[in-house]
Protein backbone atom coordinates (compact mmCIF):
# COMPACT_ATOMS: atom_id res chain seq x y z
CA UNK A 1 0.00 0.00 0.00
CA UNK A 2 1.36 3.40 -1.01
CA UNK A 3 1.07 6.45 1.24
CA UNK A 4 0.43 9.35 -1.13
CA UNK A 5 1.09 11.84 1.68
CA UNK A 6 4.78 10.95 1.67
CA UNK A 7 7.28 13.03 -0.28
CA UNK A 8 8.31 11.34 -3.53
CA UNK A 9 12.09 11.18 -3.96
CA UNK A 10 13.93 9.87 -7.00
CA UNK A 11 17.22 8.21 -6.06
CA UNK A 12 19.74 7.59 -8.84
CA UNK A 13 22.71 5.37 -7.98
CA UNK A 14 25.85 3.85 -9.46
CA UNK A 15 28.97 2.03 -8.38
CA UNK A 16 32.37 1.68 -10.00
CA UNK A 17 35.45 -0.41 -9.41
CA UNK A 18 38.95 -0.58 -10.90
CA UNK A 19 39.56 -4.29 -10.85
CA UNK A 20 37.11 -6.56 -9.12
CA UNK A 21 38.12 -6.44 -6.33
CA UNK A 22 39.98 -3.17 -6.38
CA UNK A 23 39.53 0.49 -5.51
CA UNK A 24 35.85 1.37 -5.71
CA UNK A 25 33.52 4.33 -5.68
CA UNK A 26 29.80 4.87 -5.30
CA UNK A 27 27.49 7.79 -6.00
CA UNK A 28 23.88 8.76 -5.43
CA UNK A 29 21.73 11.65 -6.58
CA UNK A 30 18.57 12.44 -4.65
CA UNK A 31 15.89 14.54 -6.33
CA UNK A 32 12.82 16.00 -4.69
CA UNK A 33 10.97 18.63 -6.69
CA UNK A 34 13.50 21.35 -7.53
CA UNK A 35 16.00 20.06 -4.95
CA UNK A 36 18.97 17.89 -5.90
CA UNK A 37 21.64 16.44 -3.63
CA UNK A 38 24.74 14.53 -4.80
CA UNK A 39 26.69 12.24 -2.47
CA UNK A 40 29.61 9.92 -3.15
CA UNK A 41 32.39 8.00 -1.48
CA UNK A 42 34.97 5.28 -1.91
CA UNK A 43 36.62 2.16 -0.52
CA UNK A 44 40.19 1.07 -1.09
CA UNK A 45 39.40 -2.59 -1.84
CA UNK A 46 35.92 -3.71 -2.83
CA UNK A 47 33.80 -5.04 -5.68
CA UNK A 48 31.50 -3.38 -8.17
CA UNK A 49 28.42 -5.12 -6.70
CA UNK A 50 29.28 -3.87 -3.22
CA UNK A 51 29.56 -0.33 -4.57
CA UNK A 52 26.19 -0.63 -6.33
CA UNK A 53 24.59 -1.74 -3.05
CA UNK A 54 26.40 0.87 -0.96
CA UNK A 55 25.17 3.64 -3.26
CA UNK A 56 21.54 2.68 -2.60
CA UNK A 57 22.13 2.29 1.15
CA UNK A 58 23.83 5.69 1.32
CA UNK A 59 21.14 7.41 -0.70
CA UNK A 60 18.34 6.02 1.45
CA UNK A 61 20.35 6.79 4.58
CA UNK A 62 20.68 10.44 3.55
CA UNK A 63 16.91 10.96 3.77
CA UNK A 64 15.86 12.71 6.97
CA UNK A 65 12.24 11.54 6.99
CA UNK A 66 10.04 8.74 5.72
CA UNK A 67 9.56 9.05 1.95
CA UNK A 68 8.36 7.20 -1.11
CA UNK A 69 11.57 6.47 -2.99
CA UNK A 70 12.03 5.40 -6.58
CA UNK A 71 15.50 3.90 -6.89
CA UNK A 72 16.92 4.14 -10.41
CA UNK A 73 19.91 1.89 -11.00
CA UNK A 74 21.75 0.39 -13.96
CA UNK A 75 22.63 -2.62 -11.77
CA UNK A 76 20.61 -5.71 -12.68
CA UNK A 77 22.09 -7.23 -9.50
CA UNK A 78 20.33 -4.65 -7.32
CA UNK A 79 17.12 -4.17 -9.30
CA UNK A 80 16.47 -7.86 -9.99
CA UNK A 81 16.95 -8.76 -6.33
CA UNK A 82 13.70 -6.87 -5.68
CA UNK A 83 11.87 -6.96 -9.00
CA UNK A 84 12.38 -10.71 -9.42
CA UNK A 85 12.04 -11.29 -5.67
CA UNK A 86 15.43 -12.98 -5.32
CA UNK A 87 15.76 -11.29 -1.94
CA UNK A 88 12.62 -13.06 -0.66
CA UNK A 89 14.01 -16.45 -1.65
CA UNK A 90 17.40 -15.70 -0.13
CA UNK A 91 15.81 -14.80 3.19
CA UNK A 92 13.49 -17.83 3.13
CA UNK A 93 16.46 -20.09 2.41
CA UNK A 94 18.62 -18.71 5.22
CA UNK A 95 20.62 -16.47 2.87
CA UNK A 96 21.41 -19.32 0.50
CA UNK A 97 21.04 -19.20 -3.28
CA UNK A 98 18.91 -21.70 -5.21
CA UNK A 99 22.02 -23.87 -5.58
CA UNK A 100 22.61 -23.76 -1.78
CA UNK A 101 25.60 -21.39 -1.88
CA UNK A 102 25.90 -18.46 0.51
CA UNK A 103 24.47 -15.25 -0.92
CA UNK A 104 27.32 -12.83 -1.58
CA UNK A 105 27.32 -9.45 0.15
CA UNK A 106 24.86 -10.58 2.83
CA UNK A 107 26.07 -7.83 5.14
CA UNK A 108 25.06 -5.13 2.66
CA UNK A 109 21.81 -6.81 1.62
CA UNK A 110 20.79 -6.97 5.29
CA UNK A 111 21.81 -3.35 5.84
CA UNK A 112 19.85 -2.32 2.74
CA UNK A 113 16.74 -4.12 4.00
CA UNK A 114 17.05 -2.38 7.36
CA UNK A 115 17.51 1.00 5.67
CA UNK A 116 14.49 0.39 3.43
CA UNK A 117 12.14 -0.28 6.37
CA UNK A 118 11.68 3.43 6.99
CA UNK A 119 10.60 4.16 3.42
CA UNK A 120 8.34 2.92 0.64
CA UNK A 121 10.87 1.86 -1.98
CA UNK A 122 10.51 0.74 -5.59
CA UNK A 123 13.30 -0.22 -7.98
CA UNK A 124 13.64 0.78 -11.62
CA UNK A 125 16.28 -0.39 -14.10
CA UNK A 126 17.91 2.28 -16.25
CA UNK A 127 20.17 1.51 -19.20
CA UNK A 128 23.87 1.78 -18.37
CA UNK A 129 26.05 4.28 -20.22
CA UNK A 130 23.20 5.65 -22.34
CA UNK A 131 21.70 9.10 -22.56
CA UNK A 132 20.35 9.08 -19.01
CA UNK A 133 21.54 12.33 -17.41
CA UNK A 134 21.40 11.26 -13.76
CA UNK A 135 22.87 7.80 -14.40
CA UNK A 136 25.71 9.34 -16.38
CA UNK A 137 26.35 11.84 -13.58
CA UNK A 138 26.40 9.06 -10.96
CA UNK A 139 28.83 7.11 -13.13
CA UNK A 140 31.06 10.18 -13.39
CA UNK A 141 31.00 10.75 -9.61
CA UNK A 142 31.66 7.08 -8.79
CA UNK A 143 34.59 6.90 -11.22
CA UNK A 144 36.02 10.12 -9.74
CA UNK A 145 35.91 8.44 -6.32
CA UNK A 146 37.86 5.46 -7.71
CA UNK A 147 40.50 7.88 -9.02
CA UNK A 148 40.77 9.51 -5.57
CA UNK A 149 41.63 6.12 -4.05
CA UNK A 150 44.12 5.33 -6.79
CA UNK A 151 45.80 8.71 -6.30
CA UNK A 152 46.00 8.31 -2.53
CA UNK A 153 47.68 4.94 -2.85
CA UNK A 154 50.00 6.04 -5.66
CA UNK A 155 51.09 8.99 -3.48
CA UNK A 156 51.79 6.58 -0.60
CA UNK A 157 53.73 4.03 -2.66
CA UNK A 158 57.07 5.09 -4.14
CA UNK A 159 57.40 4.54 -7.86
CA UNK A 160 60.52 3.39 -9.71
CA UNK A 161 63.35 5.81 -9.00
CA UNK A 162 61.51 7.30 -5.99
CA UNK A 163 63.09 4.98 -3.44
CA UNK A 164 64.56 6.62 -0.43
CA UNK A 165 68.20 5.84 0.30
CA UNK A 166 68.74 3.44 3.18
CA UNK A 167 70.16 5.03 6.30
Amino acid sequence: MTDSNLKLVDLYTDGACSGNPGPGGWAAILKFGEHTKEISGNFHSTTNNRMELFAVISGLGALKQRCRVRVHSDSAYVVNAFEKRWIDGWQRNGWKTADKKNVENQDLWKLLLMTMRKHEVSYHKVPAHQDHVENNRCDELAKAEVQKVIKIFSDLMPGPGDEQPAT
